[in-house]
């Protein structure tokens, strides 16, 4: 700890000792600090405590001991071996002064105030980061590549993709920025996502609060889209279901097209700002981009577990009852074979696409899930791996260490780029394929005309064809006045018929 280090004081070990690790006497009583003692110490270790910023744990307030008993009273020697009756005490989390941030950046880690994480990851070694970068690096430009394919066959062919089918294109758009920002994240490394060292004798740490402009600008992009993708597969759903059971028209369900896009774009937009508001932008040194809930677990519960499942549950639920209502309507025409088959492989695309966006997102929430609920067990592990290295207390915590393993982070990352591809899905047809070669053939056209013609140009320009144009032309100028003199005259008789 960091006043045993300093030795600030004569009575300092013996104070510790008996503060952090109590000894007991045979009557199994505990021999605690006393005030004087306290008094004491703190006394002489005043200065030290103000240059080094230690904080003096509220529950060793001098006041709130009991007065040093009379010197006959029998005390262990400072010296006393820590034996399995002595008890452990919570002192919290003291922030090491190597992970100290600037005061009034409002950070917070593990419940120290003015603190971070370091940069370099808390779980796993060099080249286990190294492989998740170049891992996730490769997911982003796989997704970004089955979205940028989807949104381009929307625009080649705007008429095609209409209500209820539109909702994908904007899914698709909202995930292609998803997978944008994390190959950016790829890029930049831990550039944006850590921060310098804020004293001489500091580490770099990870960024938390909106400290940090373009950390900021990440996480403000990345969380709205990755919101908005899930709201929009939610319209989705709401509108085949429309489709199916009301009965609505295209046009019916194109004139609420306000409605969803305010809901698309607002819902995100109005939990980006909320968590703007409350400093909850937090860096993430495995990937390199700006998220929430990475090491706040409240955040993580109510803006991304809570928002994906809410959204699951009620995407599913209009799933169902639109499934439940096309078999209706298939079993009112079974006797039109055409119209039947037609709508059956059009349900199976509606399952089949919504397997594809659920089982990654249902397995992406018991990531998540099993990260809230193991966080504590891993922190309280590295709290007592680094408790010597970085002076301060160990863990009072006896449960045995756990650590995460990466194949989970892998596992969540991989999941939340791939439930964007899902939208090629829908857009994989013979209809898509005519589209594009129909596109190449017509560009290749247009490219090919004008040289085509300014090569007959040439071609009519030169030798004998000049003389024959020459001569055209002018025949041309000889045949002029005749036709100005005609034109009154035919001019005439016109007016004359029309009268």
């Amino acid at each position: 700890m960091p006043l045993a280090t300093l030795r600030c004081s004569p009575d300092v070990h013996h104070f510790l000792c008996q503060a952090f690790i109590p000894a007991c006497t045979e009557d199994n009583k505990v021999i605690r600090p006393c005030r004087e003692q306290c008094e004491t110490v703190l006394s002489d270790c005043e200065e030290n405590i103000r240059i080094f910023g230690i904080t003096w744990p509220p529950e060793l307030q001098c006041d709130k001991l009991d007065p040093c008993s009379s010197p006959g009273d029998p005390e262990l020697p400072a010296t006393t071996p820590i034996t399995a009756s002595s008890a452990k005490r919570d002192l919290g989390f003291w922030c090491p002064l190597q992970l100290k941030t600037k005061p009034g950046l409002s950070s917070s880690f593990l419940g120290a105030e003015d603190c971070a994480p370091p940069c370099s990851n808390m779980y796993f070694k060099p080249h286990d980061i190294e492989f998740a970068k170049n891992f996730i690096g490769v997911c982003s430009i796989v997704c970004l590549g089955a979205t940028l394919f989807t949104f381009l066959t929307f625009l080649i062919d705007v008429k095609r993709f209409r209500y209820p089918e539109r909702p994908i294109i904007f899914y698709a758009v909202c995930y292609s920025f998803v997978s944008l920002i994390y190959f950016i994240g790829f890029l930049l490394g831990n550039h944006a996502a850590c921060t310098k060292a804020s004293h001489p004798a500091g580490v770099e740490t990870v960024v938390l609060g909106s400290q940090s402009k373009g950390c900021t600008l990440i996480f403000m992009l990345l969380y709205f889209f990755s919101i908005a993708g899930n709201v929009w597969w939610v319209i989705l759903t709401i509108t085949w279901f429309l489709a199916a059971g009301p009965k609505w028209s295209c046009e019916a369900i194109d004139k609420k097209a306000v409605w969803f896009h305010s809901a698309a774009w607002g819902i995100p937009g109005a939990l980006t700002v909320m968590l703007l508001a409350l400093n909850k932008v937090e860096g993430d040194n495995i990937s390199g981009v700006c998220f929430v809930g990475l090491y706040d677990l409240d955040a993580l519960r109510f803006f991304v577990l809570a928002p994906l499942c809410v959204g699951v549950v009620i995407g599913l639920c209009f799933i169902l009852a639109g499934i439940v209502s096309l078999n209706h309507v298939r079993q009112v025409i079974q006797h039109d074979e055409r119209n039947q088959e037609k709508l059956k492989k059009f349900m199976i695309r509606i399952g089949v696409f919504s397997c594809l966006y659920l089982v990654p997102l249902v397995t992406l929430l018991a990531c998540y899930t099993y990260e809230q609920s193991h966080r504590s067990t891993w922190e309280n592990t590295w709290i007592n791996d680094r408790c010597q290295e970085y002076s301060i207390p160990c863990s009072y915590k006896t449960t045995e260490h756990d650590r995460p393993d990466l194949s989970l982070f892998l596992v969540k990352y991989l999941m939340t780029l791939v439930v964007g591809i899902s939208a090629v899905f829908w857009v994989s047809s013979k209809k898509t394929c005519s589209e594009w070669a129909y596109f190449f053939n017509r560009t290749r056209k247009r490219e090919m005309t004008p040289r085509s013609e300014m090569s007959e140009v040439r071609h009519v320009t030169s030798g004998p064809q000049r003389t024959a144009l020459n001569q055209s032309h002018s025949s041309i100028k000889l045949s002029t006045p005749q036709l100005a003199n005609q034109v009154p005259e035919a001019s005439k008789d016109t007016k004359d018929s029309t009268c």
